[in-house]
């Protein structure tokens, strides 16, 4: 498959691209700046009008579809209308997620994907030896799940169908709840895990619907919990591995203890950087959390082993652990977790975080402290902290620009052209945000990846995302009804163009490229 087409200087498409970079280039004298802003955190004013309409679509959707489009007009202002998509989601978040057939398997049990996993590592070391297998089959057949998977590529088709349903669920409002869609990027991201990591792999999909999009707007410390026991994550940072050293040395195993997870539940998932723990911190909770394991007969998939459990006293950031004689085994690890999540410190960093990817990269302190404030009165309640960052001025100020990323990008594009159900233009999506370097659920290391417009907006990622939209919107028709909120320069080079390339023009505008 061919993802990046080669043009020719002097060949008439080149005209084409041309003109089109210079359309990119007018939107990237509009590119956010990295300065922090400043506007008050909340307001009482309702902002109103197209720009407040496109915006709320923008940020709380991947992008404008003649439904919400009709849905925003009929309320009063955009903020009431985005309020409601808050409760919306959380209702969503709430119940089963409406997975097309052909991708339920994501869903499974989690003893029914272990079963997968264990029979594509039987079937393989069935293979007589010297035979090749082939080992892109399951890839050549992406996004055609029709046909019965070979239990070869269990694991392999298993991955594929987790990044058709982000797809789906980013395009398809039929599929997910819009606001929802974009929450449960949020959190995959926050919470990284690596789809190809082999003992990873069959549960990438499972982990985003039970651990991203189930807790999306709950309290924090259920989602923390939820991921801290999810195969996935026990897989990924190797915490299933870890043990007692006191274990190792009474000959049950050699393992010994881990810090990948501990480090990255402090670093990463809760307190942030600089949130005030040391390295003995990390080692004393990587003690703490000894035992935690997968359990491949547990609807769950978590096990906790007292053997292979450190029972000796620890203490974490002054807090002596177990506490009491209650909380001795695994629920010293699910004290700390709660400990983790609630902390003053884990409050700003989820807040900050929120805001950067809803408002702006480099957004109002004062919004923060706000939502961080509502953090910590709510026990973590991610519903009534979102509700802060909506119901702000900082939210609806026109200065407070975001840049989209690939992945953004690829989804703003299905919507736009009305193609949620093409396969095909799924793939040219997956393609671009590989090409582009956001492939999807395959960053590597925990930390996930950024969405700050200085990572994305480089000259060489403007020519790719060029090549993408006049590829994707070929032939498509007119979305007129978007022309009321693009600016007066835009309509005019899209007004240049044959109606038939006309679309993809519009994707490549400031209004689409930035929200």
């Amino acid at each position: 498959m061919t993802l990046t087409p080669r043009f020719k200087r002097n060949s008439p498409l080149w005209l084409v691209l041309e003109s089109f970079l210079l359309l990119f280039l007018w939107g990237c004298a509009q590119s956010p700046q990295s300065v922090r802003t400043t506007s008050l955190p909340v307001s009482h004013v309702e902002p109103q009008g197209p720009e407040a309409e496109w915006r709320a679509i923008n940020r709380l959707s991947y992008g404008p579809t003649p439904a919400l489009m009709a849905d925003i007009k009929s309320k009063a202002y955009p903020k009431e209308w985005a309020l409601n998509q808050l409760d919306a989601a959380r209702k969503a978040s709430q119940e089963a997620p409406k997975l097309p057939l052909y991708l339920a398997s994501i869903n499974d049990s989690l003893p029914s994907i272990f079963d997968g996993a264990r029979n594509e590592r039987e079937a393989r070391a069935a293979v007589p030896a010297g035979t090749r297998i082939n080992e892109l089959v399951a890839n050549e057949r992406r996004f055609n799940f029709q046909e019965h998977s070979e239990a070869l590529f269990y694991n392999r088709t298993q991955v594929n169908k987790a990044i058709a349903w982000r797809l789906a669920s980013c395009s398809n409002d039929d599929v997910e709840q819009p606001l929802l869609a974009r929450m449960t990027e949020f959190w995959f991201n926050h919470f990284n895990v690596y789809q190809q990591k082999g003992s990873v792999r069959p549960f990438t999909g499972h982990y985003a619907i039970n651990v991203a999009r189930a807790h999306a707007l709950g309290k924090f410390e259920d989602l923390v919990m939820a991921s801290a026991k999810h195969p996935a994550m026990l897989y990924y940072l190797d915490q299933w591995l870890s043990v007692s050293p006191q274990a190792g040395r009474a000959g049950q195993s050699s393992r010994g203890l881990n810090e990948n997870y501990s480090r990255e539940l402090m670093e990463l998932h809760t307190l942030g950087v600089h949130g005030g723990y040391t390295q003995e911190d990390v080692r004393e909770l990587a003690r703490v959390l000894t035992g935690w394991t997968v359990a491949p007969r547990s609807q769950d998939g978590f096990h906790f082993v007292m053997r292979l459990h450190d029972s000796g006293n620890k203490t974490i950031m002054g807090q002596s652990i177990p506490s009491s004689a209650q909380f001795m085994g695994v629920k010293e690890g699910e004290q700390v977790i709660r400990f983790l999540a609630n902390h003053p410190a884990t409050a700003q960093r989820i807040s900050l975080r929120l805001a950067e990817y809803f408002v702006a990269d480099l957004p109002p302190q004062a919004l923060v402290d706000q939502m961080a404030k509502t953090f910590l009165a709510t026990g973590g309640d991610i519903y009534q902290v979102m509700k802060v960052m909506l119901s702000s001025a900082a939210f609806w100020d026109p200065e407070n620009k975001l840049y989209r990323t690939p992945y953004d990008f690829a989804c703003a594009s299905l919507r736009v052209l009305n193609v949620a159900q093409d396969r095909n233009k799924w793939l040219q999506a997956f393609g671009y945000s590989f090409v582009a370097g956001q492939a999807i659920q395959n960053w590597q290391t925990p930390d996930g990846y950024a969405f700050n417009a200085n990572t994305w907006f480089t000259p060489e990622a403007l020519t790719r995302r060029i090549d993408f939209a006049l590829t994707v919107a070929r032939n498509a028709p007119e979305r007129s009804d978007l022309y009321p909120y693009l600016s007066d320069t835009t309509i005019k080079a899209v007004m240049k163009q044959p109606p038939l390339q006309r679309m993809g023009f519009v994707l490549g505008s400031s209004e689409l490229v930035f929200k």
